[in-house]
């Protein structure tokens, strides 16, 4: 029996080499380390993704869970799980520049609090630093109410985050 809530896909905008998790009304995630694991780091009290085409849009699918779910290891390159938190119960993803077309679920479903995010990522070699007319890139991001914990990365196998990681 699957523990899943939701699921929702779509295309977000990505400037700079990143895309945001964030919550309006509050940081998302002051207390943790702001070390950098190659896919995701704290900036601005925000969690940054960080993809590897400069510009476009990458896919991104969204699953929401009761509980802590099996890790999806499939054909993913990096895996990386965050703690996150929603002062306002509007934990989302975003562009940095740019709205979402449609917006995928709101990450803290449950209301305001803590969660846990995995997220995933594949297709960031493919196109480093180019701005793709199509899709290039993949994320899956898992979310489910969880204290807050410390970072931990599951994969780390592309080229470009152990390039990010060497800076």
């Amino acid at each position: 029996m699957s523990d899943e809530v939701e699921q929702g896909n779509g295309l977000v905008p990505v400037q700079y080499h990143q895309f945001e998790i964030g919550d309006e009304d509050g940081p998302a995630a002051t207390a943790l380390e702001r070390e950098h694991n190659g896919l995701v780091r704290i900036a601005d009290d925000a969690i940054t993704v960080m993809t590897g085409i400069h510009t476009g849009d990458v896919d991104v699918t969204v699953t929401l869970h009761e509980a802590q779910p099996a890790p999806n290891s499939g054909d993913w390159t990096e895996i990386v799980e965050i703690s996150a938190h929603s002062a306002s119960g509007e934990l989302m993803v975003r562009g940095i520049m740019d709205d979402l077309d449609e917006e995928l679920p709101v990450l803290s479903f449950n209301g305001p609090g803590d969660y846990r995010l995995r997220i995933h990522a594949r297709g960031r070699d493919t196109a480093v630093d180019l701005a793709p007319d199509e899709v290039t890139e993949w994320y899956l991001i898992q979310a489910w109410p969880a204290p807050t914990q410390e970072v931990t990365v599951l994969r780390q196998s592309d080229n470009y985050g152990a390039t990010v990681r060497g800076l």
